[in-house]
């Protein structure tokens, strides 16, 4: 009879591993129109590529406090779909959601959300085209990254600080135990269009928000952007468009080219450069209750930062004024009445920790346009950086602070 055939015995040192890198090929799209509804439509109209003969189911979410503000915005949408048959098909009824925070803090209208996905057969050559501010954009790029692993994203941004920041990235989220953005996806939108139109009916109060993220990211990259949007704040408070679109623009490329050549777009690394002032900035949304706007609370953390990195990390006291003035003279504020409950404040540094892992790291800046990383905090020297904020806040507080009572 013959032998059974006995099973190879391994040696323990025969184990076999295979580490190996790869890159996934992305495509960021980033486009600039006056009218995208209207005399730039072929601009959104050439994003919908089709797959084979057929034009792509489109599914559109509008922000419901845009809708409000530009109540033709639903027969536009249609009009545009008449116009562009043979390259769209609309996939239900044009969708609305609640704007600002509260949309991110109801984890139950993302399933509202994935249900229309699903009653409108939308698949991973579908679209979703989203407009609205960056919390909408946020959930609904969330549900979208869900539906199928990942249906084609198409943001329109509505407000300054998505144009300039949160609409050019990669990431999608929600609030979740009382946390900002908890739970979320990393995804490449498959484009962003940033159009001119859809900022006209802007409060002046989100208006100005928007620019807090361009400070940060001018302060961070590039000193003479800074020193340009220094010069031209009052205009941009004024709402002269010259001097405000070149500087959304500029903002809007600085972050793409740290998201699409900065090595990390998914922040698999320890440093998230891209959230100077964040750490603060997300505990104060929190717990003002949202009274905060996401573009004030970042001008605060920014604020707080640059002062701390005077008092720590050698940046010119001039140059940390001069970023208080700017912000100031964009009409944001730099101080809350809740930063002087300083041990739930200081909690957002674990926060922030937890939330992207490993070490602590905040980037820090020791000259306007150069960068550190640095892992602890000198907590007497940021209560000492609160202090300055507080002082200043008591001899600009009636030019800085927004209609609306913050405290």
């Amino acid at each position: 009879m013959p032998l059974e055939k006995q099973p190879a015995k391994l040696s323990p040192d025969s184990s076999v591993n295979h580490d190996i890198e790869f890159a996934v090929p992305f495509v960021h799209r980033l486009r600039f129109t006056q009218d995208v509804l209207g005399r730039d439509q072929n601009t959104l109209a050439d994003l919908l590529t089709c797959s084979g003969d057929t034009p792509p189911r489109v599914q559109f979410w509008l922000d419901e406090h845009v809708e409000r503000a530009q109540p033709q915005l639903k027969s536009r949408i249609r009009t545009f779909v008449n116009a562009h048959r043979d390259q769209v098909i609309l996939a239900g009824n044009i969708q609305t959601v609640p704007g600002g925070e509260d949309v991110k803090n109801d984890i139950h209208i993302i399933e509202r959300m994935l249900k229309c996905m699903h009653a409108a057969n939308l698949d991973r050559r579908s679209y979703v085209v989203v407009i609205g501010g960056g919390a909408v954009l946020d959930a609904v790029g969330f549900a979208a990254a869900l539906a199928h692993r990942g249906i084609r994203l198409i943001r329109l941004p509505t407000t300054i600080l998505a144009q300039a920041d949160s609409g050019i990235g990669v990431k999608n989220a929600v609030n979740l135990f009382e946390q900002k953005n908890w739970i979320g996806t990393f995804a490449v939108p498959w484009a962003v269009i940033n159009d001119a139109a859809l900022l006209e009916t802007l409060p002046d109060r989100d208006f100005h928000c928007g620019f807090s993220e361009a400070v940060k990211v001018t302060l961070l990259k590039d000193a003479e952007s800074f020193e340009s949007l220094y010069e031209s704040a009052d205009r941009i408070r004024q709402r002269d468009w010259n001097a405000a679109a070149p500087v959304i623009r500029r903002s809007a490329e600085l972050h793409l080219s740290h998201i699409t050549q900065g090595g990390d777009p998914f922040e698999a690394l320890e440093a998230r450069p891209l959230d100077y002032g964040h750490w603060s900035a997300h505990k104060l949304e929190v717990m003002t209750g949202f009274q905060l706007r996401h573009g004030e609370a970042v001008s605060i953390g920014v604020a707080l930062d640059t002062v701390y990195s005077s008092l720590v990390h050698g940046l010119p006291q001039e140059d940390a004024e001069r970023t208080l003035d700017c912000l100031t003279r964009l009409g944001l504020p730099v101080y809350h009445s809740a930063l002087s409950n300083t041990k739930a404040l200081f909690d957002g540094l674990e926060q922030f920790r937890q939330h992207l892992g490993g070490r602590l790291t905040l980037t820090m800046l020791p000259a306007i346009g150069r960068m550190i990383n640095v892992h602890d905090v000198d907590r007497s020297a940021m209560r000492g950086a609160l202090d300055r904020l507080a002082k200043w806040n008591r001899s600009k507080k009636a030019d800085i602070l927004p209609a609306e009572s913050l405290d």
